[in-house]
């Protein structure tokens, strides 16, 4: 029996999807979520289904950030892009009763710290009742601002790229406002280091 080209691909084919099964079974997403490429398949996932046109306008990659107002723990108003503009700014979407949200609050305020005056801006977004945000940050203080929403199907977070709500959820964009990054989970120590720079 001759083994045909066309065949030698497709056993090939088979053989590779099965792997990846086998693998996400065993192993489970972890490994592939930590991936960049796994990062997009997962939004363009969780992003299939958005708002219709004239409803909640949605973050994507590659296009400017639609315009976000915040309220700030202090009470005044954030505006997204424009207080940030000039440089990138990482925002962080999380909730004081989410535990990997928790978790990875030393890995943001460490990278935050180490930025100085021309890196890249933190900014924590709660989506959370105000007195628990601040009751958690009187206990688990970061140098990093903070801003807060009340969570729903158009918070910031959904209008910065989440619509499913997944936490924690974090976004990278650029000095001009366009949303460069999104990451869905906790960063792993040091990892946000090489996530966050800034691409062109």
């Amino acid at each position: 029996m001759t083994v045909t080209p066309l065949r030698i691909v497709l056993a090939a084919a088979v053989a590779g999807a099965l792997g990846l099964v086998a693998s996400l079974a065993l192993d489970g997403p972890g490994p592939l979520l930590g991936t960049e490429l796994g990062q997009r398949v997962l939004n363009d996932a969780i992003t299939a289904t958005t708002p219709a046109p004239g409803e909640v306008p949605v973050a994507r990659r590659g296009q400017p950030l639609p315009p976000v107002a915040l309220t700030g723990l202090d009470g005044g108003t954030l505006r997204l892009p424009d207080d940030y503009a000039g440089r990138a700014l990482l925002v962080n979407v999380w909730a004081s009763w989410c535990g990997p949200c928790i978790q990875e609050m030393p890995e943001l305020d460490r990278f935050a710290r180490a930025q100085g005056a021309d890196g890249v801006q933190v900014l924590g977004l709660a989506l959370d009742d105000a007195a628990a945000v601040h009751d958690f940050l009187q206990r688990i203080p970061v140098a990093y601002p903070q801003a807060i929403d009340a969570p729903g199907p158009a918070d910031a977070g959904v209008r910065l790229g989440n619509p499913r709500g997944v936490l924690p959820y974090s976004i990278l964009v650029s000095a001009d406002g366009r949303l460069l990054k999104q990451k869905i989970g906790p960063f792993a120590h040091g990892e946000i280091d090489g996530w966050a720079l800034p691409e062109r």
